[in-house]
């Protein structure tokens, strides 16, 4: 019995209407014409399977950071055996409000993907994709640590069996690890001294200077730290207890009693500290709730003062180590 094989014509003439409509103009609602009740939109990548409406609200969301997108289909191919339209594409848009978290730079990016869609009674009822928002992000210049946005795995061996590592055995296990104290610091936008503590500081190599910080996204410095292009780390020394606090709590102008200085580059360095770096942001990483930034060493500065030391929720004075 000879198969018969529906025109997609029709489909494909309303896919690019749609697709325009949507992506250019934000009018999500033209997509319901052409695509299947029982749609699914399947990420090569992540794997992850939207539905139409999550589908729409994603594209709401990236029209929202990006109000000037543009898209252009530089290729679409029709295979009417396999009831299938391969559409390859680009867009253009300029980063203007957050996403994801992710701070807004004003650049200008440019993105590319494919699309692998399949009919069914003249609607397209799954959607195979090259790109998703993390896609987008790692062309605005933040690529995302994968293994943070993974699920939790079922060969997890945990106490209780649930799934789940046990919170507290974690905290408790980093609270045994010995850490030194630093503030991170930049300058805004707008000239303004910025920065917080953290202990989450990481020598990454010495040829080349590599240095790594991680910071919350919550953090009020952290926006300013994204759209920085140098960072400074300062190594608390013991007399800088008060420091400490100011830098770890909330407040407008933490550096309003304090003395210090710019380094090359402008990034603030705070006098009193045992040491100091300026370094050049060469990669940001997404890590769900926070970033981390790696960044290459331009500038330091060593002082004759020993080191404030940090464990399990205490400062203690660096100059009273013992040896083993």
């Amino acid at each position: 019995m000879q198969q018969i094989v529906n025109s997609l014509q029709p489909v494909k003439e309303s896919l690019v209407n749609a697709w325009e409509a949507a992506w250019d103009r934000g009018q999500v609602e033209a997509l319901d014409e052409i695509f299947h009740a029982d749609f699914r939109r399947i990420s090569k990548k992540s794997k992850n399977v939207a539905t139409i409406g999550e589908l729409k609200q994603e594209i709401l969301s990236v029209r929202d950071a990006f109000p000037d997108l543009v898209t252009r289909i530089d290729h679409l191919l029709v295979d009417e055996q396999e009831q299938s339209i391969a559409i390859f594409w680009h867009t253009t848009g300029t980063f203007i409000n957050d996403l994801q978290g992710v701070p807004a730079t004003g650049n200008t990016v440019e993105t590319r993907g494919s699309n692998l869609m399949k009919i069914q009674d003249g609607k397209i009822i799954s959607e195979q994709v090259t790109w998703d928002q993390s896609e987008l992000l790692e062309d605005v210049g933040v690529p995302s640590l994968k293994s943070a946005f993974e699920p939790a795995g079922e060969g997890v061996v945990v106490d209780d069996l649930s799934g789940v590592p046990n919170l507290d055995a974690l905290k408790g296990f980093n609270r045994q690890f010995v850490t030194g104290v630093t503030v991170v610091t930049t300058m805004d936008e707008q000239g303004k001294p910025r920065g917080l503590a953290a202990n989450s500081y990481v020598s990454v190599s010495l040829e080349p200077p590599l240095v790594l910080v991680c910071v919350q996204k919550t953090t009020s410095t952290y926006a300013s730290l994204f759209k920085s292009t140098h960072l400074g780390i300062n190594i608390m020394s013991n007399g800088q207890r008060d420091t400490v606090g100011t830098f770890a709590a909330k407040g407008d102008d933490k550096f309003a009693n304090l003395e210090w200085h710019q380094g090359p580059n402008g990034s603030p360095l705070i006098d009193g500290s045992a040491a100091s770096i300026e370094a050049e942001i060469k990669e940001r990483f997404q890590a769900k709730t926070h970033t981390v930034f790696i960044a290459k060493v331009k500038h330091s500065e060593v002082a004759q003062l020993e080191p404030m030391v940090y464990k399990a929720g205490r400062f203690y004075d660096g100059a009273e180590l013992t040896a083993l």
